[in-house]
């Protein structure tokens, strides 16, 4: 997807960039961009918005890190498993599934026909467990709202 490698390359992180190498290089290149570091004018309204991009992409980026969906695993093989999709959403290859324990996930990379196949399914929970759960990057955002409400 276009969005991750933008915030990869925005970090200057590969694919294979652990948790700890993450903060690592987001930490080194908020000093680097750091807004105060900057006198005012238009150097400082360009660092505000580069640190802002930074921000977004490496919050992004912990969220679809393997070591984070290796910690809410458990969770989300109950949900995947046990809830049935209250509704779902498709735009620009991002799958947005809701179930009806509460928690919303993303799947990214999407193709069309996937989600075309989704929609005329006899069942959309089985086709969903059999041919998107496991097949996609994913991201919780029920979990993205909570922390940061």
């Amino acid at each position: 997807m276009k969005k991750i490698v933008d915030y990869r390359k925005l970090l200057e992180v590969t694919e294979k960039a652990t948790l700890a190498e993450l903060k690592s290089v987001y930490r080194s290149l908020m000093k680097t961009y750091h807004p105060d570091k900057f006198p005012e004018g238009e150097e400082r309204t360009e660092a505000e918005h580069t640190s802002k991009n930074m921000i977004e992409a490496y919050h992004f980026l912990v969220s679809i890190a393997p070591e984070t969906r290796d910690q809410n695993l458990a969770a989300y093989t109950e949900t995947t498993t046990n809830s049935n999709i209250q509704d779902f959403d498709f735009k620009s290859q991002v799958l947005t599934v809701e179930f009806l324990d509460g928690n919303t996930y993303e799947y990214f990379d999407v193709p069309r026909a996937v989600y075309v196949k989704l929609v005329n399914a006899d069942s959309r929970g089985r086709f969903a467990r059999r041919h998107i759960f496991t097949s996609y990057v994913y991201r919780s955002t029920s979990r993205l709202v909570a922390t940061t409400a």
